[in-house]
């Protein structure tokens, strides 16, 4: 039951004390759910209204970061030159 109780806590964690991340995409997927059924009544054929709803749910959660952050995206750990002190350290990055 390994797998479950981890789904179990994930969505526990994320009800009780969601990351930033997570609330950005959150906001994503509310703004692309909210496009979609926007363009769903002017009538647009599928594909189209996906693809658009997709492109307004990515600006959305640019903005939405940009809102829980302050800065839209995090600056790359390799762009600077090493003289300034490192701000963000990604974790994912190697």
């Amino acid at each position: 039951m390994g797998f479950f109780s981890e789904i179990k806590d994930d969505v526990v964690g994320f009800v009780r004390d969601p990351t930033d991340e997570q609330k950005a995409l959150f906001a994503a997927v509310v703004v692309m759910m909210i496009a979609d059924r926007a363009l769903w009544w002017i009538d647009f054929p599928f594909v189209v209204r996906t693809t658009a709803a997709v492109g307004v749910g990515f600006a959305g959660l640019f903005v939405a970061s940009y809102l829980l952050t302050g800065q839209f995206v995090p600056p790359d750990g390799d762009a600077d030159d090493g003289d300034e002190p490192e701000e963000y350290v990604d974790e994912m990055d190697p």
